[in-house]
C-alpha cells in the first residue's frame, strides 16, 4: 500500500501550476431520495446526482498571473488536484469548477494567505499521468 506526503501535491489550473500552495481539499458527495413504502421495515433511498467542492490555500502572490491570477470570482476554470505529484502515472482528480469565493488575509506577524473555494460543474473525475 502506498502513502503519500502532503508536499508531493500540487494544484493546476488547465496547465498552470497554481504558486505557494498550502494545501488543498476536495469534497466529493452523492444525493439521495427515499424511496421507502409502507410495509418497508427499514429505509432506503435511491442515488441521484452527484456534486463537488473543492478549497485551496495559498500564500499570496501576485506576481502568478495564470494560477492565482486566474481565480477571480465567478470564473471557469479546469481545476487539476495532483495528491501524489504528476509524474507519469500518478492519478489526480480533474473537473471545470467555479471560483465561488477568494479571501486574503494577513496578520502582523505572518504572510500574506489567500484562500479560493470552487463548486464543481458536472464530474470530478480520476485520471492518471500519461
Amino acid at each position: 500500500m502506498a502513502t503519500h506526503a502532503g508536499n508531493e501535491g500540487s494544484v493546476y489550473i488547465g496547465a498552470n501550476q497554481v504558486a505557494e500552495v498550502r494545501s488543498y481539499q476536495v469534497e466529493e458527495s452523492m444525493g439521495t431520495t427515499d424511496d421507502t413504502t409502507m410495509g418497508d421495515t427499514a429505509t432506503t433511498h435511491l442515488t441521484t446526482q452527484s456534486s463537488w467542492t473543492a478549497q485551496t490555500d495559498v500564500l499570496w502572490d501576485e506576481t502568478d498571473t495564470n494560477g492565482q491570477g486566474a481565480l477571480t470570482i465567478g470564473a471557469s476554470v479546469t481545476l487539476n488536484l495532483y495528491p501524489e505529484g504528476n509524474s507519469s502515472g500518478d492519478t489526480y482528480k480533474t473537473g471545470t469548477a467555479t471560483v465561488t469565493s477568494f479571501s486574503i488575509s494577513a496578520s502582523y506577524d505572518g504572510l500574506v494567505e489567500a484562500s479560493v473555494s470552487f463548486q464543481g460543474n458536472g464530474a470530478l473525475s480520476t485520471t492518471t499521468v500519461s
